[in-house]
């Protein structure tokens, strides 16, 4: 040993020789894709969307009276909300155009209209179902009348689309 070399010199000397000529590994291994928290966030909503989804019966018939407008009211809402319902004093804060639409296809989007709804705290919706066939016209008073969220619906307004649209006053919950 020189008086100048000390030992940890040759002990790095003594590792190079023993790993001279050894390459890295690639890693063999895949690491987990996680997804970020908003994708898990979306996710979560729309399993909830579909669990709060109202699954409409094409079955049920509710007794609607066939004269004048189209018109519905809870029995346990008042005759004076249907009526400033009708007069237009209620403001649509949400609308859902079901123009071309299946009617599965308009079953879902109006689902997604009340859930959307009752997340943003809003009474008054306004729906166009067209003129057409009338399929749909007579289809959504139909579907309207299940769902619980449902307070009173009439014919809207000339403003609001006359007799191709309806407005329905909903149940805000808090």
């Amino acid at each position: 040993m020189s008086p100048t070399s000390y030992p940890e010199d040759d002990e790095k000397a003594l590792f190079k020789a023993a790993v001279q000529g050894v390459r890295k590994l690639k890693q063999d291994t895949i690491s987990p894709h996680r997804a970020p928290v908003k994708v898990k966030t979306q996710r979560q909503m729309v399993r909830k969307d579909r669990a709060e989804a109202h699954p409409f019966s094409d079955v049920y018939e509710p007794y609607l009276d066939q004269e004048g407008p189209t018109r519905y009211r809870d029995p346990d809402t008042s005759a004076y909300e249907l009526k400033k319902l009708r007069r237009g004093d209620y403001v649509p804060e949400l609308f859902l155009d079901l123009h071309g639409l299946t009617q599965e296809q308009a079953k879902e989007e109006l689902s997604a209209l009340l859930i959307a709804a009752r997340r943003q705290h809003v009474n008054c919706v306004s729906i166009m179902h067209g003129h057409g066939k009338h399929i749909l016209k007579q289809r959504l008073p139909m579907w309207l009348v299940q769902h619980p969220q449902v307070l009173a619906f009439h014919q809207a307004t000339r403003s609001w689309g006359g007799n191709a649209a309806l407005l329905v006053l909903l149940r805000i919950e808090i």
